[in-house]
């Protein structure tokens, strides 16, 4: 199956959003109010983008799709 077009934005806020939520994650995190702001806001603007209105962003599917490939982009990064 081929990845759906998400738009650039998108992939970059769902992106900021696993780092944010990475660096909350570790044990007595610096900044946390900061950090749980910051992953608010990218939860906002990930949740309202336009591209769920479209035919292709409409399913469930595709919100899944989208974590499943940052978060696999991610790892790769990591390796």
């Amino acid at each position: 199956m081929d990845r759906l077009p998400f738009p650039d934005d998108l992939i970059d806020a769902q992106r900021e959003w696993h780092a944010a939520y990475r660096d909350l994650a570790v044990p007595r995190p610096r900044r946390t109010t900061e950090l749980r702001r910051r992953l608010l806001a990218l939860s906002a603007r990930i949740q309202w983008h336009p591209f769920w209105a479209t035919p292709a962003g409409r399913t469930p599917a595709a919100r899944v799709e989208l974590r499943q490939w940052t978060a696999a982009d991610r790892t790769q990064v990591a390796a």
